[in-house]
């Protein structure tokens, strides 16, 4: 499969992490939180309002706003 953006995976799906296109100002936070290239993330649900997205990535659950998921390249498993 071709990569595409976090935000557009089905709740359940699997995919690896191929690229982070968010600004260098913000991938900080998402590195410290174990959001790098190459990790395994699962896509949990989306709010009832499609924002924030939630994940599970390296065994605990993560909240990211939707204009981030956007930006976190995958490529589904």
């Amino acid at each position: 499969m071709n990569p595409l953006p976090l935000s557009s995976l089905t709740p359940g799906t699997k995919a690896v992490v191929t690229e982070i296109r968010v600004p260098v100002e913000h991938r900080g936070r998402l590195l410290e939180m174990g959001l790098l290239v190459g990790t395994t993330v699962e896509l949990v649900r989306f709010a009832p309002m499609g924002d924030p997205v939630e994940i599970k990535i390296r065994g605990y659950n993560l909240s990211l706003r939707k204009h981030e998921a956007e930006q976190v390249i995958v490529k589904p498993q």
